[in-house]
């Protein structure tokens, strides 16, 4: 059952890549502000070593990916819309 409705949500809309999208967008908006939380504690507090170093290209990195992904995916998303070839409207009725 549960593959039949990850097939139901995943076949028929664009929602997925969005959220995928909107996902990697929230990481990089995290990303800057934990940036600015770790040089403000930089300066001002006592901090680990290295903590900053190493958090911090993860989320960049992390988000970098999700975005490129969501990128990708909405691409073919948009492409699989297309190859469908359903037609843009319908005629209902024909004059002569």
């Amino acid at each position: 059952m549960i593959s039949f409705a990850w097939e139901g949500i995943t076949s028929f809309s664009n929602f997925p890549l969005k959220v995928v999208t909107m996902l990697s967008f929230c990481v990089f908006a995290l990303c800057i502000l934990a940036s600015l939380y770790a040089l403000i504690s930089l300066y001002f507090t006592h901090v680990v070593p290295g903590w900053f170093s190493t958090v911090l290209p993860l989320y960049f990195l992390g988000g970098v990916q999700l975005l490129g992904l969501g990128i990708i995916g909405e691409y073919i998303g948009k492409i699989y819309s297309e190859v469908k070839n359903r037609p843009k409207y319908f005629i209902e009725e024909s004059l002569n």
